[in-house]
């Protein structure tokens, strides 16, 4: 990566970029009425989805939330077949049947998110598991919030990852609110990658809007997954700029605690070292954007045109057993 490593850098920052200006036009078009559903979005933490997608392979695997646009468009999927799905499209990542809180492609990794607070934690256990019965390298990053924390499925997961040394990382998203809760009203310890000691493996607390540092400790999570030395557990401390769900309007977080978030946030933060480096000029930076917002348009543009899925399509992606037949 030394001698691309410029355009790998420029490469991540347009990828914070587009996932701001794809949650940014998503969010007016819901409140125009143009999207069925709900949204929850993820303004304000690109550099955890970013970061730690970007140190995983092709092949790795990642579990995701109701908050999952970012973790798709980092993962690769594309913006046309995520606003194709949130359109309620049959050309969309899930045919127009999973919408904005299930989003995902298996075929670039990532399984379809999960609403249920806690519920991708076991799965990515079992899905670690069966990639090293398999005995492929494969490792898989399963992301939730500080909320999930709390529910008994985080802590049966890590621990049975804990106990077979299995290839996941789990990314605890930690922005300080599950729904409108604060943290600190919910654990006493409020440092949740200490969790990982209790069950015996490696927790970190990383500044999740410091992309690089995001980057770096995916890295070394990664690498002690691939080697056999079992879980990793990463807390990414970030914060998000819109509220839990589109309705909510953030009356629970202080001004001054907002403000204080605001002033470090990933994409400029990010931008402003690439442009100290040389890397980047403002005329670049603006280019980056424009360039975002005109992708998200034409997107939006074929995503309305796109055919809705049909009655026979109720028939299709659905488990039957042979004791039913």
């Amino acid at each position: 990566m030394t001698d691309n490593r410029p355009q790998f850098l420029l490469g991540l920052l347009e990828r914070m970029i587009e996932i701001r200006e794809f949650e940014e036009g998503v969010r007016f078009l819901f409140l125009e009425g143009q999207m069925p559903g709900t949204i929850h979005q993820c303004q304000g933490q690109e550099a955890t989805a970013v970061g730690v997608c970007a140190a995983l392979q092709t092949d790795d695997f990642i579990t995701s939330t109701f908050r999952g646009h970012g973790h798709a468009l980092a993962k690769g999927l594309s913006m046309q077949e995520m606003l194709d799905e949130l359109f309620g499209s049959e050309t969309g990542c899930c045919q127009g049947k999973g919408g904005s809180m299930h989003l995902g492609n298996m075929q670039k990794g990532m399984l379809p998110g999960i609403a249920i607070v806690a519920g991708g934690i076991p799965l990515a256990t079992g899905m670690a598991l069966a990639l090293r019965m398999q005995g492929k390298s494969q490792v898989v990053a399963c992301f939730f919030g500080d909320g999930a924390v709390a529910e008994g499925a985080f802590h049966e997961g890590v621990n049975m990852a804990a106990i077979w040394k299995l290839p996941v990382i789990f990314v605890c998203e930690n922005n300080l609110y599950g729904a409108s809760t604060r943290v600190d009203l919910v654990m006493r310890n409020t440092r949740i990658s200490d969790r990982a000691v209790a069950y015996g493996f490696t927790g970190e607390t990383i500044d999740g809007n410091d992309l690089l540092a995001v980057f770096e400790a995916t890295q070394r999570a990664v690498s002690q997954c691939r080697s056999g030395g079992g879980p990793f557990l990463l807390e990414l401390l970030t914060y998000r700029r819109t509220g839990h769900s589109r309705r909510d309007p953030c009356h629970y977080q202080p001004k001054s605690e907002r403000q204080q978030w605001f002033d470090r946030d990933p994409i400029e933060r990010f931008a402003a070292q690439l442009q100290s480096d040389g890397l980047l000029d403002a005329a670049g930076l603006e280019a980056m954007k424009s360039q975002a917002v005109q992708r998200f348009e034409a997107a939006v543009e074929q995503a309305k045109a796109a055919s809705p899925p049909t009655l026979r399509d109720l028939e299709t992606d659905v488990f039957v057993s042979e004791a039913s037949t």
